[in-house]
């Protein structure tokens, strides 16, 4: 078939639930299959961003959210990137809610059984997030995540970016929104927790088909022994 889109993921998200921090490809290597994603650093080390074939780091610096563009040699342990291509879109010109504008979303999705990427450019208020701090290896995700510091921007301007997975795909993802945010001047952003979008343009790329990509030369990886059950119970409670 011609015209595909194919959504391009590095190890799962039940495998960085089960404390599988370390880097494993780079962003040099990630960049190579789309311009559009999402993720974390070596370690963990806060948000990953990937708009417009570029890559950006999230993190908490003390008090502040700081947010660099990541060297092409970093490693990440997770990540999920695709050349998106725009199937449907359309103007907000007034004030909606996050809950509101994602139940407006699905009704443009032609099926609830593919995963569908997302980037709404524009205004808003509240943008709530939060990033996860580096840690090493052994410690919880579930229990570092509910640590992570959180940060609002009352009034900001920038791009979400992300991907909504149906529930049939939830560990190798997190069934439903996983949206990040990098401001307009990329001086904020992380992982989205709430927002109201004011005014802006939404993007929709149906996907049709995975690369699910495995750390195969990762002995941590190959040697790991995973309680399926609790990691799926921790994404829930995690994302």
């Amino acid at each position: 078939m011609t015209n595909q889109t194919t959504l391009f993921q590095h190890n799962t998200l039940a495998s960085l639930m089960a404390g599988l921090y370390k880097g494993t490809v780079s962003i040099e290597d990630l960049l190579k299959h789309g311009d559009l994603g999402i993720g974390t650093l070596d370690y963990i080390d806060g948000e990953l961003i990937i708009l417009d074939g570029k890559a950006y780091q999230a993190r908490a610096l003390k008090d502040q959210v700081q947010v660099l563009e990541v060297d092409p040699k970093e490693l990440v342990p997770y990540a999920a990137i695709v050349s998106h291509r725009v199937d449907s879109s359309f103007r907000i010109d007034q004030a909606i809610s996050d809950s509101n504008l994602k139940e407006k979303l699905l009704t443009y999705f032609k099926s609830k059984n593919l995963f569908q990427s997302i980037k709404i450019t524009g205004k808003f208020e509240n943008m709530h997030v939060r990033m996860i701090p580096k840690s090493q290896a052994g410690k919880s995700f579930a229990e570092i995540a509910s640590q992570q510091p959180e940060f609002t921007e009352a009034t900001v301007c920038g791009t979400l970016v992300g991907f909504w997975t149906p529930e049939l795909f939830h560990g190798v993802s997190v069934a439903g929104y996983h949206l990040h945010f990098l401001s307009e001047d990329h001086s904020f952003g992380g992982h989205v927790m709430d927002f109201r979008l004011v005014e802006g343009q939404v993007e929709i790329g149906q996907i049709d088909s995975l690369q699910q990509d495995f750390p195969s030369q990762n002995s941590d990886f190959l040697e790991a022994d995973f309680d399926v059950k609790k990691l799926m119970e921790d994404i829930t409670k995690s994302e």
